[in-house]
């Protein structure tokens, strides 16, 4: 009997330590909702235009720049960490970061892992090849090799819709990169015949080639695409002050103004009412 009794102060102070334990992993799962201090933004820091690293090592791009106006409408502050793109949703579902908001495709497989905010920006799959290559549609890129990035909304597309490029290819596999960057200089290199990714970034990574005319970029079958950000599903209240930011940055025009600045077009989306 005495032996129970010494038990019991012991099982009492266990319970009392694994509620606590898992009402401060409550508390910080719903740190966010509860207006967090400081947002953790996740990205790729080499996705020009979206969001990646000058010479001097600072983090800049169109993304970068609506995601600090987005913060000033918060009235909260915003920091920029780069993770490895592939684990994007494993980051965001561990609270390494708060946000993943990097050129971030919505899409029906991904809305299985996070929440959405409404989209903001226009997008789309191309293909970028060199002129000299001739390669004029998806269809001249048979037997040829096609790099992806790896854990890109293309790499996504490119599995799930085999009939309008992946049968196509090499061993209808493609060439996987950790970034885009090192995509287009094997492209340049010959080492890949064309690559598939966003319109805005080809769009933006050939104006800045000293010769612009030798790329060429072409639509295939893939349908438009919309970014967005993407949080915890958990984060309602956190989702819906960014969606009250968002439209306010629309309506006000500064979703504009920056796809001008980094774009040298409007691809803001229009949502209806």
């Amino acid at each position: 009997m005495k032996r129970k009794l010494v038990y019991l102060p012991l099982l009492a102070l266990l319970v009392l330590v694994l509620s606590s334990c898992s009402t401060g992993a409550i508390r910080n799962l719903n740190s966010v909702n509860n207006k967090k201090t400081t947002l953790i933004v996740g990205l790729d820091d080499t996705f020009v235009p979206m969001g990646f690293r000058e010479k001097n090592g600072q983090i800049v791009g169109f993304d970068v720049d609506l995601a600090k106006a987005t913060a000033k409408k918060l009235g909260q502050k915003i920091t920029f960490q780069a993770i490895d793109w592939n684990m994007k949703e494993t980051e965001l579902r561990n609270g390494t970061i708060d946000l993943i908001w990097n050129g971030y495709t919505k899409s029906p497989e991904r809305e299985k892992q996070v929440a959405f905010s409404q989209p903001y920006l226009r997008n789309q799959q191309v293909l970028i090849t060199m002129k000299q290559s001739n390669i004029n549609s998806f269809a001249d890129m048979k037997g040829k090799r096609l790099g992806l990035q790896n854990g890109s909304s293309g790499q996504t597309l490119f599995e799930e819709k085999p009939k309008v490029l992946k049968n196509l290819v090499a061993d209808k596999t493609a060439v996987l990169y950790d970034n885009f960057n090192t995509a287009f200089l094997d492209l340049q290199a010959g080492r890949t015949q064309g690559v598939l990714g966003d319109s805005i970034y080809a769009g933006y990574y050939i104006r800045q080639q000293q010769d612009p005319d030798r790329f060429q970029i072409t639509t295939g079958g893939f349908s438009g695409e919309t970014f967005a950000i993407g949080m915890r599903k958990q984060d309602t209240k956190l989702k819906r002050r960014i969606d009250t930011a968002l439209n306010e940055l629309r309506e006000d025009g500064t979703i504009a103004r920056l796809s001008q600045k980094w774009f040298k077009q409007d691809l803001t989306i229009t949502l209806k009412s």
